[in-house]
């Protein structure tokens, strides 16, 4: 009796613990309908390869800009009716990357940036990767 009590324990724990860090695609749903204005006229699209994150793409797409890799929010933004999870993505989905510079000259598109980069700093943050999350809402709170 006591090893059936102890095994029911030990599932529950690690039930708790690993729903404790899982983001649903219904928050990401969440956060994408609540930011608009991003630009996305002008966009350019890139297929995404085996090995690559949104981090890297970022970080080609926008590599003229301090801490490229932060901007990643921003991609996952146009390509919501593609993606996501940035930890799930996939070879052949065809993101859209939209031009950083010229949303940041834009009021509302600027908004747009900075939100999104704040709440998925959040997701980042919930996850444990903490370094992440802080540089991602310096990034947000400087724009």
């Amino acid at each position: 009796m006591r090893k059936i009590a102890l095994s029911a324990l030990i599932i529950a724990v690690f039930l708790f613990a690993s729903c404790a860090t899982k983001v649903s695609d219904d928050s990401f749903s969440k956060i994408y309908d609540k930011h608009s204005g991003l630009i996305v006229a002008g966009a350019t699209k890139y297929t995404v390869k085996s090995g690559d994150t949104l981090a890297n793409i970022a970080r080609n797409a926008y590599g003229g800009v301090e801490t490229p890799a932060f901007y990643y929010p921003v991609i996952m933004l146009a390509s919501k009716n593609t993606i996501l999870d940035p930890d799930k993505i996939q070879p052949g989905m065809e993101l859209t990357i939209p031009n950083l510079q010229v949303n940041l000259a834009n009021p509302e598109g600027r908004s747009a940036v900075k939100g999104v980069i704040l709440d998925l700093s959040n997701v980042e943050r919930s996850r444990k990767r903490t370094e992440t999350a802080d540089g991602m809402r310096k990034l947000a709170n400087s724009l």
